[in-house]
């Protein structure tokens, strides 16, 4: 069963740290119950979330063990140390997903198991306390980046100075070592892509309640910088703009260059719903384009490379065998120094020639199987899509990587603007001239 939220923790009850089992029992199970140890009443009778309590012994427990006072004042009495640890402390979460029945069965069968079947007793209360709507954005925040959702393991993300210090220290997420497939994903991988790159622009809902799909996606060709979205009470859907962030800033350090952000969103619509009809269309066509190349000549340079890869490999191999033979013939005599100066030279020029081939072919090759697998990774993203009416930023950063904006050219007389669109992984850019005066000629037909 998949848990959205997982949660298991379990803490030992201990004098060192003022804690006693009476105080956690009269906590768990929303009662009032006095210490005899150290004469201390623990009032918990204001707890409304309790909605089951069960105690659990071994058959050979005393029965009046099922008062729940006693159970836990005979435990106390027991340990006369000031040191004592008198229980352990489990807090854990339920699925919501199965019944109160359900839960309560499974903890108890937990219990049963894992505690009375050893000659333990076990006190256990099911609280109903879960708040959901008071998660903070911190909460959410670390839920969204987790790794682990995608059927991953995370490993080395904190360390300690040394085994003195218990003090954590969070290393930079460069250097985690991420151990993927190791265990049922929650969700899928491309959903969990999905929700990095939307986290990385900042997406505000404007006073007009919508958001801007283009939020960190457009940027100018010139500079290099965001186009920041120009929107106000004052300005009609016609009027709203993006502009270069730079010259925002600095009026001589760019030009303003703007887009209307209504000829923008007809221009990408028009781009994705035709690269939806091309991919479905003829399939084997965009491989082709998107490869550069065509299918079977790009499986036959992988096939050779991998080969060539192989060989240079093995060649390596047999030259530092050769470097061992040839040294212990000069060190027994049968070849003089200068000899074994000649050939070893000889040897190492190959080696190294060897060793730059063997970098290229493996940069070759993880670089065109990784060009294949992004192909096909973004062919599923197509296939789960029919036509596309409106403009989101799930859509947005679902298909597209970036969009760059050119100046205007005025020389023809109208304004026309050159834009490129780069889609996701590089597959293919599409470029298109967005003419203004052509845009407000069919609005005004229409």
């Amino acid at each position: 069963m998949s848990i959205a939220i997982y949660h298991f923790n379990v803490k030992v009850v201990s004098r060192v740290k003022n804690a006693s089992a009476v105080a956690k029992a009269a906590y768990i199970s929303g009662e009032k119950i006095k210490n005899s140890y150290d004469g201390v009443t623990h009032d918990y009778r204001k707890k409304k979330e309790i909605v089951h309590k069960e105690i659990l012994l071994p058959s050979n427990a005393p029965p009046e063990f099922m008062k729940r006072a006693v159970l836990w004042n005979s435990v106390e009495q027991a340990e006369k140390r000031k040191n004592s640890q008198t229980a352990k402390h489990i807090d854990a979460a339920l699925p919501v997903e199965i019944s109160r029945a359900e839960q309560i069965d499974l903890v108890r069968n937990f219990c049963q198991q894992c505690f009375v079947s050893k000659g333990m007793c076990a006190d256990f209360a099911i609280h109903d306390n879960a708040k959901l709507h008071r998660w903070g954005e911190q909460t959410i925040d670390n839920i969204l980046e987790k790794a682990e959702y995608a059927g991953h393991t995370v490993n080395f993300r904190s360390q300690t100075k040394s085994y003195k210090s218990k003090k954590r220290i969070q290393i930079a997420k460069d250097e985690w070592v991420i151990f993927e497939n190791t265990h049922e994903p929650i969700v899928s991988q491309h959903d969990f892509d999905l929700v990095q790159e939307l986290r990385k622009n900042k997406r505000r809902i404007q006073k007009c309640g919508e958001t801007n799909p283009f939020s960190g996606m457009v940027y100018c060709a010139d500079c290099g910088s965001k186009m920041y979205l120009c929107r106000s009470k004052y300005l009609n859907d016609d009027q709203e703009h993006l502009k270069c962030s730079v010259y925002a800033g600095d009026k001589d350090a760019c030009t303003a260059h703007f887009i209307r952000t209504i000829v923008l969103k007809e221009i990408v619509l028009k781009e994705l719903n035709k690269l939806l009809i091309t991919v479905k269309e003829n399939k084997d066509m965009f491989i082709r384009e998107a490869m550069n190349t065509s299918t079977q000549k790009h499986f036959s340079e992988l096939k050779r490379a991998r080969k060539m890869l192989a060989q240079a490999e093995k060649r390596i191999s047999e030259l530092d065998k050769l470097f061992t033979r040839l040294y212990e013939d000069n060190v027994s005599g049968k070849i003089s120094d200068e000899r074994f100066t000649m050939m070893s030279k000889g040897y190492e020029d190959e080696q190294d020639k060897l060793k730059q081939a063997v970098n290229e072919f493996t940069k070759f090759i993880d670089t065109n199987e990784q060009q294949h697998t992004d192909v096909e990774q973004f062919l599923k993203i197509v296939r789960n899509r029919t036509e596309i009416t409106e403009l989101t930023p799930e859509i947005m950063h679902e298909f597209i990587e970036k969009i760059v904006v050119h100046a205007p050219d005025k020389s023809s007389g109208h304004r026309k603007q050159k834009i490129e669109i780069y889609f996701r992984f590089n597959v293919v850019t599409a470029t298109v001239v967005a003419d203004s005066w052509e845009y407000d000629k069919k609005k005004k037909a229409a």
